[in-house]
């Protein structure tokens, strides 16, 4: 018997004639796992990477603040609510900013991984990616307060240089999806693996080159050597001499020097680089509410002859109870009063609009820059030029009140002006107008769970009240009573003062508490209050092991 085959299988015969079904497209459509996906995101990174070390090369040509992660990054600070601002003080203290460069670079990659997935299936929807990407660059760039139109242009190269590598990468890669089959490897419109290496080694390199190139570049525009040759005058009026035995540090291991090193001192501000001055292209320009208002260059405030020389120690205010963001240094610069005097600042100013050379802009009582004896326009710090990050060339400095409104960096103006007819930065969110010093203190040693061996041991830290000095600390341990402890000789009202407490430990936890007293009789408040809008305050309290 004849076996029948069905006629729509493989093979099957009728009426004489096999039948096979037609043979596969030599270029079919990728099945789901082979489709490049992952050279597609990292065509997107390397692109990305591409067009990021264009930007640092113009950038290089431009000024470093100009580079679209710097530009962006600024605009976040400026924008960014305040309690985003506090969280990242809060978290990351004094390294906010590389966390805010590092939060940028990996939004950036996160941005450009999406470009280079939505450009292998349509290229023109990448390369307007990549376009959206450059849009905001040149706009965070040209609106930053100091910026100016040359400072689109490493934006503006870098999105020229992104769509032409986002688009060489991923021509490789094949038209919509498409693949060749193992039997060839360079069909048209096909997957082309060895080229793909190739144009994204190439990538890597033109990445390596020229952000190295530019970050070259930007270093030449360095004013670190030419501060190094400023030579700073002597004071007519020089800080007193420290007493003997002033700095407790020498004798309690973990307390806080009297005198902070430069590189240590405290650096909250909100330029991700610090602006870059060179010391004869420095102008001071006095405007707005003076009779005669000019303009000083570095060597004008150098050969002054009222130069002043004070120990001073400035607090941030978003110094949390018990935070890190006070130091004390030995300044040198001109008596503020003075420089405002000679210009005829007119009685109905109430604010000094102290403006940065970034664009960032200081509210400063004019009461206060006229009354406070020590105020200053600064230019030394610790017997040398102000470093870079601290201001160089000049600084301004009004002892007893936060930095926030009396310490503005890179000075370059002074608009005489009223509180009513302009808010400065930091009053346009709503911190307080004026900022005076709050009284604090510190322990400094033991730390927070420290288990150390039970006896005695000193409990050490710092105070201030500037402007008014400390004349008492006393501490208490769990619940005695309150124990006065040794204060380090007082050198001036506007220097933080160091106390030491001996105690006796018994094994076991100890809660520490500490409190000041200024020399007006104001006992430091227990009530706690945050940094936002005027300033922490509250006791300090530590919990300890004694083992």
């Amino acid at each position: 018997m004849m076996r029948r085959m069905h006629p729509d299988r493989p093979g099957a015969r009728r009426l004489g004639v096999t039948t096979t079904l037609p043979a596969p497209d030599p270029v079919a459509p990728v099945d789901r796992h082979r489709r490049p996906w992952p050279l597609a995101a990292l065509a997107g990174l390397l692109a990305a990477a591409v067009a990021l070390g264009v930007a640092e090369l113009v950038a290089g040509l431009v000024g470093p603040a100009s580079s679209p992660v710097i530009a962006v990054g600024d605009a976040a600070i400026a924008r960014v609510p305040e309690s985003v601002k506090a969280f990242a003080i809060r978290t990351f203290g004094e390294d906010d900013k590389v966390a805010l460069v590092v939060g940028t670079l990996l939004v950036v990659a996160a941005y450009a991984v999406l470009v280079g997935l939505v450009g292998l299936r349509n290229r023109r929807l990448g390369v307007l990616g990549v376009l959206l990407f450059g849009a905001v660059g040149v706009l965070a760039a040209v609106t930053r307060p100091a910026g100016e139109w040359p400072d689109a242009l490493p934006s503006l190269a870098a999105t020229a240089a992104g769509v032409v590598a986002l688009l060489a990468l991923l021509a490789p890669l094949g038209d919509r999806l498409r693949t060749v089959p193992a039997a060839g490897d360079r069909a048209a419109g096909g997957l082309d693996r060895r080229r793909f290496v190739v144009t994204g080694a190439v990538a890597l390199g033109a990445a390596a080159v020229t952000g190295g190139g530019g970050r070259l570049l930007q270093r030449r525009t360095e004013v670190t050597s030419l501060r190094d040759g400023v030579r700073l005058p002597v004071p007519s009026s020089p800080a007193a001499a420290l007493p003997p035995g002033a700095d407790l540090a020498a004798e309690v291991d973990g307390l806080t020097p009297l005198v902070t090193r430069n590189g240590a001192f405290y650096r909250i501000d909100t330029a991700l680089i610090a602006p870059r001055i060179r010391p004869a292209d420095y102008r001071l320009e006095l405007a707005g509410m003076f009779d005669s208002p000019r303009s000083y260059t570095l060597a004008d405030l150098l050969g002054r002859p009222d130069v002043i020389e004070r120990d001073i120690t400035l607090t941030c205010v978003s110094n949390e109870v018990g935070g890190a963001l006070a130091g004390s240094a030995r300044w040198l610069g001109v008596p503020l009063a003075a420089v405002l005097r000679e210009n005829g600042i007119r009685p109905g100013s109430d604010q000094l609009l102290c403006r940065s050379e970034d664009g960032m802009t200081i509210g400063a009582p004019t009461r206060s820059a006229l009354e406070v004896e020590d105020a200053m326009l600064a230019f030394g710090m610790n017997g040398e030029p102000l470093p870079v990050v601290h201001g160089f060339p000049v600084r301004m400095i009004i002892p007893g009140l936060y930095g926030y409104v009396s310490a503005c960096k890179w000075l370059t103006r002074i608009e005489a002006t009223t509180f009513d007819a302009v808010d400065a930065f930091w009053i346009e969110r709503d911190w307080a107008v004026e900022g005076p010093i709050k009284i604090a203190s510190r322990i400094d040693t033991p730390e927070m769970l420290r288990e150390f061996p039970a006896g005695r041991r000193a409990i050490a830290g710092v105070a201030w009240a500037q402007t008014r000095g400390i004349a008492r600390v006393e501490v208490r341990v769990d619940d005695e009573d309150w124990a006065e402890a040794r204060l380090s000789p007082a050198i001036d009202a506007d220097v933080w003062r160091q106390w030491v407490l001996p105690y006796d430990f018994s094994p076991g936890r100890h809660v520490l508490t500490v409190r000041a007293t200024s020399t007006d009789g104001e006992v430091q408040t227990e009530q706690r209050a945050s940094p936002f809008p005027a300033g922490s305050s509250g006791w300090h309290s530590v919990e300890v092991i004694a083992g």
